[in-house]
């Protein structure tokens, strides 16, 4: 993510992130309550230092059922506090006692029964409680949150999506090359999504730093809360107007079979973006996916703030599928300092194994 070019250039402010699990905060919202009828369970549950994995299969083997019917609409860090909603399919079987589960890095918030299957993406977004300490620069800060409420950030994968060092890219790209062999259909899944991601992010990138927000003729633009999208040929006035008012968007690909979806100069652009990535895009269209577009701007929603010296608390909300650590890189030089204590503890190790 470093490389990436910054929309409002690199911020000015430094902060610590993630000193404690509570400093980061996510909560999902879903589109839809649960009914209250079904052999499905729904279970809002705040977790502490777990991952979504775990937490699933300690659901599947206190419900007495197999793992494939524990379900849940997105993953969440490890290394956050965070509200999430998990789907049990128990049929024909009387309700469990969920308070069972209840213990310091878990905590059962509600159960409700539903008539369907949560599934992945079932979700309209998350709401971001984050606290950030050791900050300076406020002042500048501030100056940045106006900027970011106003115009919003690069809609850029986060650095979850390529894994720890980028491992899942590397093991993608092995995957597409023929170098490695997967069978696993989650682990295929998510090698293919970090290429995919990892060139949406480079034509990003590319166009922010050779044309900032200027409209390109055959941009392919995007309808407002909606995946439809259509090429602006030209930009008239009714075309600028109708970006200035947000009813329409800059978009990057999701690359897959099929013809680029812009055209003229903004598919010139995005080729120069993607001239040294020739195969990853030949391995993504040999792999069956299709050409999509993503919004290149993300714009958090109910943006506040509150300040106590050095220590800053963000709130915002995010539509499913971005990333708050692409918030944070715009708006302050950050340290994970979770993601330090892991780094130093796998030196350590690797240091005591060479001995």
């Amino acid at each position: 993510m470093s490389e990436l070019h910054y929309l409002h250039s690199k911020p000015t402010s430094t902060a610590d992130l993630r000193t404690y699990n509570s400093d980061f905060i996510v909560e999902e919202i879903l589109p839809f309550s649960p009914t209250g009828e079904g052999e499905h369970h729904m279970l809002h549950i705040r977790k502490d230092g777990l991952n979504t994995g775990h937490v699933a299969e300690t659901l599947a083997k206190f419900s007495k059922v197999h793992p494939k019917e524990v379900t849940y609409a997105g993953q969440k860090d490890k290394n956050a506090q965070t509200e999430q909603w998990f789907g049990i399919r128990i049929p024909g079987k009387e309700t469990p006692d969920w308070q069972q589960l209840n213990s310091d890095k878990l905590t059962i918030l509600s159960s409700h029964r539903h008539g369907k299957k949560l599934r992945i993406g079932a979700l309209l977004g998350n709401r971001f409680t984050l606290t950030l300490r050791n900050v300076t620069n406020i002042e500048a800060l501030q100056q940045r949150f106006n900027q970011i409420a106003s115009v919003g950030v690069p809609n850029y994968f986060g650095e979850q999506r390529f894994g720890h060092n980028g491992k899942n890219l590397m093991q993608g790209r092995q995957m597409l090359s023929g170098a490695r062999k997967v069978h696993d259909r989650a682990k295929k899944s998510m090698y293919l999504s970090a290429v995919r991601s990892h060139i949406f992010n480079q034509v990003v990138s590319y166009r922010l730093a050779h044309h900032q927000l200027t409209p390109i003729a055959g941009d392919c633009v995007m309808l407002a809360g909606s995946k439809s999208y259509f090429v602006a040929e030209q930009w008239d006035e009714l075309l600028l107007n109708r970006l200035a008012e947000e009813d329409i968007g800059f978009s990057a690909p999701l690359w897959g079979r099929g013809l680029p979806l812009a055209l003229t100069n903004a598919a010139e652009m995005e080729a120069l973006a993607l001239s040294e990535y020739k195969e990853d895009l030949s391995g993504l269209e040999n792999a069956g996916l299709s050409q999509e577009r993503r919004l290149l701007l993300l714009k958090p929603q109910a943006m506040k703030w509150q300040v106590n010296e050095d220590v800053c608390v963000i709130e915002f909300m995010l539509p499913a599928g971005s990333y708050a650590t692409s918030v944070l890189r715009e708006l302050v030089d950050y340290q994970d300092v979770q993601e330090m204590n892991w780094k130093a503890m796998v030196a350590e190790q690797q240091s005591q194994a060479s001995e």
